[in-house]
């Protein structure tokens, strides 16, 4: 199936979407550092990149006529400073505000789908007008805003259009939710909301996937079974203690559940099997060193070994809760290396970034994690395919 990715970053949206069977026609990003890393995984013939069409430059200068119809789908990450909660909350005074250029994309290239993901500050009551505003110009992208209008004239408009029942031209059914990736066993609470989109004229039913993985089922694993300190080989003395009205509570609950989810993934789930970064001749991984100068204090606090890992953060504003420090059980803490924060967002591991310490951690906390990437992609293949 042909699709166009926008705003691509290193690719974690992409690289999901590759895996449920999509071919990108074109990769859009401006980053010089995120097409390097996608280029030098190109070049190394990396199964899920390699035919990838890179188009380094900015979404709106593109010319969508240049690829060829008919598109199956559309999908990016429109840049999110502007809703995120590090950032000033500008929204649609912010020059990166990137959903209109998202509408464009959707307008002339007609996909049967569209994929849009940005983070969960959007859907804030501050923004609450101009996320219908988004959810309008994506539902119907012919109607375009006109010259001297405003966003909120425009809005108006559309809410017109919207009620008087009739519709006619290239119209889609959008729904948006906001997922917590650690709910689809990504080992990380990362919340962000996606809008998806179905052309009116597909005619199928659709609705997100439901959770796989609980904080529950974790919590029983850890506090009830035990099933979790075993896997991992630790012992009694080294586990944590829990109440004994905890274990009760857990395990009455755990009786009320038919069908059990799978336990949370955490961070010992996801990288105790690297080397140590701080044993000379010990990292055969690439992207695996340790970076000296972690702090925890009041407020920035890091993530815990044993839980899943806080939301990685690009760090354009700094980091204010330590999210790219991990703490172990014995108190000791450090940065995550690129690795272990790259396993964070299913990256493979033969999959290398490009860039400083600094411009790799920004292009991993900018990513969508590449396994709930993957459970929406072939979701909606499902419905297109």
């Amino acid at each position: 199936m042909r699709s166009v990715e926008l705003f691509t970053g290193a690719g974690g949206l992409a690289m999901g979407f590759s895996k449920a069977g999509f071919r990108h026609e074109a990769v859009l990003e401006v980053d010089q550092y995120a097409c390097d890393t996608i280029r030098v995984n190109a070049l190394r013939n990396h199964p899920l990149v390699h035919k990838w069409r890179v188009i380094q430059g900015r979404v709106e200068n593109f010319d969508f006529t240049n690829i060829d119809k008919p598109v199956d789908l559309v999908a990016g990450g429109p840049p999110c400073q502007p809703f995120s909660l590090g950032g000033k909350h500008r929204a649609f005074l912010d020059s990166r505000d990137m959903f209109p250029q998202a509408a464009r994309a959707v307008r002339e290239l007609a996909p049967s789908a569209f994929v849009f993901e940005n983070v969960k500050g959007l859907t804030r009551q501050s923004f609450a007008s101009y996320f219908s505003y988004i959810i309008l110009i994506l539902s119907y992208p012919e109607i375009t805003i006109k010259k001297n209008e405003t966003w909120e004239q425009h809005l108006s408009r559309l809410e017109r259009y919207h009620t008087k029942g009739y519709r006619s031209g290239l119209t889609y059914n959008v729904v948006a939710r906001v997922l917590n990736a650690a709910d689809y066993g990504v080992p990380q609470r990362r919340e962000r909301v996606f809008i998806v989109g179905f052309r009116s004229d597909v005619g199928q039913k659709w609705s997100f996937p439901g959770a796989t993985h609980s904080e529950f089922a974790l919590q029983h694993a850890q506090f009830v079974s035990g099933e979790y300190w075993e896997t991992h080989g630790v012992p009694r003395r080294l586990r944590p203690e829990v109440p004994q009205s905890t274990r009760i509570r857990l395990t009455q609950n755990h009786a009320k559940i038919p069908n059990m989810l799978r336990p949370w993934r955490t961070v010992r789930d996801s990288i105790s099997d690297l080397p140590s970064p701080r044993t000379s001749n010990s990292c055969p991984m690439l992207n695996h060193r340790v970076i000296e100068g972690a702090r925890i204090y009041n407020g920035h606090t890091g993530s815990p070994y044993d839980q899943p890992a806080k939301t990685l953060k690009a760090g354009v504003h700094g980091v204010p809760g330590g999210e790219n420090i991990v703490v172990f059980p014995n108190g000791e803490y450090r940065y995550f290396t690129v690795r272990e924060a790259a396993r964070l967002q299913c990256f493979p591991d033969d999959y290398i970034f490009h860039g400083s310490w600094t411009e790799c951690m920004r292009q991993l906390g900018n990513a969508v994690p590449v396994d709930l990437s993957t459970v929406i992609a072939q979701s909606v293949r499902s419905v297109i395919g």
